[in-house]
């Protein structure tokens, strides 16, 4: 769940922030004005908790131009009766007083988040509860949501996203929920073909094309006839080949090597790719007219890092696929395994979240799966860095705003003068 925090007083909002570091399943992103935050705010986050009393645009302001776009819990030391009915008017559910205990803090956030639950329940098709998904997180089902818009069109899709995110599932989603359902789904991965045979896997050839060319063969365009074709890691594709892939886009129609003849295809083209195609547009390495014939409809799939509410389902579906598939018993994850894989950050994404539980499986010699059987990075230690990091940056900022005067700033940060000089001086600040 990711969460913006906007707190002009500095020391709360770091308190705040470290205070929250704890809990795994929450991002938190802090802001020190309404702003800044109107700024930076978009569709990936889940939940604001903001003070009232700030300078500039207070709470109640920010909350309007939020526009009930996400759930928000409001917190202040003034609080007046008058600010309470104004909050509830504009659909805030929670109303924080200071001081708070965290622990008041955190039952607000999960009452919001419950709420948020029912209500995206509410919205879930028996077409997105399947096998391929775990749409829980609201990440994934804003991606979803596009998807299922795209598929009920023709138009070309590009989904973009970190290599691991199941883009090629995505594709193949698309595809099922299309009127091309029942015509073949063919996938191509541009990076894993040798140049000089791509073109003729994808437009075929005719025979004496070339010189092991014996008979004529169709490409891949044709095959898909009807159906749908996926252009996997498009931005690989070597740029001779990208007018000719144009041309096919436009015109409707291919041409195999060695041919004079145009052959009339009817497919439907979804790309994917992990690199940066405006970088490629730059560098002269793809085409400008083609990246906007693909990108007609963009899909934007979040890594798994931002979906952690998906990683255990996944987790026990892969558990059953492997078990299945040496003979193993299924096994549940005990409590400090479910926290690493939790707190890990998933660099290869699902792709090597199912490696990972495979192997955990294989080697297992307990009832439960633990977190040795994970061989992943200490949660433990990762979360004393962020810590340590967090409080770091609150101390280099209470110094700096204070002109480095000691007593004030330990005043500050409710430490004592000699605390604040040894915290400096491990940090070497």
């Amino acid at each position: 769940m990711k969460i913006a925090i906007v707190e002009d007083d500095i020391n709360m909002r770091k308190s705040l922030e470290i205070a929250m570091s704890s809990y795994d399943e929450y991002e938190i992103k802090t802001f020190k004005n309404a702003k800044d935050a109107l700024k930076s705010l978009d569709d990936s986050f889940d939940l604001v908790i903001t003070d009232i009393n700030m300078p500039g645009m207070d709470g109640l302001e920010f909350v309007k131009e939020l526009g009930g776009r996400y759930e928000v819990v409001i917190m202040t030391g003034n609080a007046t009766l008058q600010r309470a009915i104004e909050s509830i008017h504009l659909g805030v559910k929670d109303f924080l007083l200071k001081p708070f205990e965290i622990d008041t803090l955190i039952k607000a956030i999960q009452r919001e988040s419950k709420i948020k639950q029912k209500t995206k329940n509410k919205k879930i098709t028996s077409t997105e509860k399947n096998d391929d998904f775990y749409a829980t997180s609201p990440a994934l089902q804003r991606s979803l949501k596009i998807a299922k818009k795209a598929a009920a069109t023709d138009a070309s899709v590009l989904l973009l996203g970190e290599s691991g995110v199941g883009k090629e599932v995505f594709a193949k989603y698309i595809h099922k929920n299309s009127s091309r359902a029942k015509k073949p789904f063919i996938a191509i991965n541009m990076a894993a073909i040798p140049e000089n045979l791509l073109e003729s896997e994808l437009f075929g050839y005719v025979k004496g094309a070339f010189t092991d060319a014996h008979k004529d063969k169709a490409g891949l365009f044709e095959e898909a006839d009807g159906g749908t074709l996926f252009l996997d890691e498009i931005g690989e594709m070597p740029y001779h080949l990208q007018a000719k892939l144009l041309r096919a886009l436009q015109e409707k129609e291919i041409r195999r090597v060695g041919s004079q003849k145009n052959i009339k295809i009817n497919v439907r083209v979804i790309s994917a790719t992990n690199a940066n195609l405006d970088e490629k547009i730059k560098n002269g390495e793809f085409r400008g007219d083609l990246y906007y014939r693909l990108n007609t409809i963009p899909v934007k799939i979040p890594p798994l890092r931002e979906r952690k509410e998906e990683i255990l389902d996944i987790a026990k579906k892969a558990v059953e696929t492997a078990s299945k598939k040496y003979g193993l018993k299924i096994k549940d994850f005990d409590d400090e395994a479910k926290d690493i894989l939790l707190s890990y950050s998933w660099p290869g994404n699902i792709r090597e979240l199912l490696s990972v539980i495979e192997r955990a499986l294989i080697l297992s010699e307990d009832e439960k799966i633990s977190s040795d059987d994970l061989f992943l990075e200490s949660k433990g230690l990762q979360k004393e860095n962020k810590i340590e990091e967090m409080e770091k940056n609150l101390i280099k900022e209470v110094l700096e705003e204070n002109d480095k005067d000691i007593k004030k700033s330990a005043k500050i940060l409710g430490m004592s003068e000699d605390i604040l000089k040894q915290k400096i001086e491990k940090y070497r600040l």
